[in-house]
């Protein structure tokens, strides 16, 4: 069964306390490495997260020359990663080679695309030259996604529905910007319940801070699972 569940993890937690992937061992969930902690940390947290039967997705989001992102994709795969992704803005060539680079490799990695980062707006689009709603374009790009070979996008809750009618049932679709209802939007400007990211048409939902900064990390996962859960038994 696909994973429905990516912690975000952040070196300021894990210097804090190491203790917090031995707290969630067990769990049903995988561990979103990032850019800021893979570079801070290095290659060896991703063994450890590997050692303790954590799925990875290993959020490096490369965006360069179609050259370049090939190679990279094809030594990101010796970590072994479940998810990796890169930018799709960097065109069909680009996302065409680390298609290409993943299936060369053989570790079962699937590649995404990253639309438009959920931290941005219509107006930071405006800002830089794109007009409209995020909705359009993220539209636009999983299509190109799916007919370059990539297994799926990472798009904020509020386009998932509209991935989901754009693109194949198989075609993942991971949504960061999920927040509980109680909880703070942090720097997210597009976000959504788990509840409703899943009913949107996500099959892989990333919550950081939510679970990282819990005062029971462990009791905030099981109930983010399980609302998880009760929206797929819905859908």
């Amino acid at each position: 069964m696909e994973t429905r569940l990516y912690v975000a993890l952040t070196s300021e937690e894990l210097k804090r306390d190491r203790s917090l992937l031995e707290e969630l061992a067990g769990l049903p969930l995988g561990m979103k490495v990032g850019l800021e902690l893979f570079v801070g940390m290095g290659p060896g947290l991703l063994e450890d997260i590997r050692e303790r039967g954590f799925p990875l997705f290993l959020d490096l989001k490369f965006h360069d020359i179609p050259y370049t992102v090939e190679g990279a994709v094809r030594a990101a795969c010796a970590y072994s990663p479940s998810l990796l992704n890169v930018h799709a803005s960097g065109g069909r060539r680009m996302m065409e080679k680390a298609a290409e680079a993943a299936g060369v490799s053989g570790g079962g990695t699937r590649v995404l695309a990253v639309t438009v980062l959920t931290s941005l707006g219509a107006d930071d689009l405006e800002d830089v030259g794109i007009p409209g709603e995020p909705a359009g374009m993220v539209a636009r790009m999983a299509i190109a996604a799916m007919e370059s070979g990539l297994s799926g996008v990472v798009c904020s809750p509020a386009e998932a529905s509209a991935v989901r009618e754009a693109t194949s049932p198989d075609f993942l679709i991971v949504t960061p910007g999920v927040r509980p209802s109680d909880s703070p939007m942090d720097d997210q400007k597009r976000t959504a319940t788990p509840f409703e990211a899943v009913k949107a048409g996500a099959t892989s939902l990333v919550v950081g801070r939510p679970v990282t900064r819990a005062s029971r990390p462990r009791e905030a996962a099981e109930s983010l699972l399980s609302e998880i859960n009760l929206a797929f038994s819905e859908r």
